[in-house]
């Protein structure tokens, strides 16, 4: 296995599946908030890449989608900001995974890190509960 990129996207990560009519037989995405997410993702992928060629071999890719816990996760008064015995560790809540999925693959490639997001033979991954939203994830060869 050769770790070929990691990086780490600041911020709420961002679903992208929904497609809303506009009229014309035109759709635009539902999700407002995919567009920034997206530009921001693009720019630390390029960061992260320095200018190499787009990858064209398979890969897989590990990827943790992190969601800033909401206020009810932890006590209050003295134990504020102490995690709550009962707070979950996993986002069983909306976005979906594979929608979050797929639009970290488009940012990949328009970035010019994949060719394609096609050649992601195998994804690893899960949404889950953080401190601060961020999206971290590592490519791997697949071969």
């Amino acid at each position: 296995m050769t770790f070929l990129l990691t990086c780490i996207i600041p911020g709420t990560p961002q679903q992208q599946g929904s497609k809303r009519n506009v009229g014309g037989n035109r759709f635009i995405e539902a999700n407002r908030n995919l567009a920034p997410w997206r530009a921001d993702a693009i720019a630390y992928l390029q960061a992260e890449w320095r200018g190499r060629g787009p990858i064209t071999e398979p890969v897989s890719v590990d990827v943790a989608f992190d969601f800033a816990r909401p206020a009810s996760h932890y006590g209050t008064g003295r134990n504020a900001g102490v995690l709550k015995d009962s707070a979950p560790g996993g986002k069983v809540t909306a976005p979906d995974l594979d929608k979050l999925c797929r639009a970290l693959g488009d940012a990949l490639t328009q970035s010019g890190v994949l060719r394609d997001d096609a050649l992601i033979v195998e994804w690893v991954a899960r949404k889950q509960w953080a401190t601060k939203p961020s999206t971290w994830l590592r490519i791997t060869s697949a071969n």
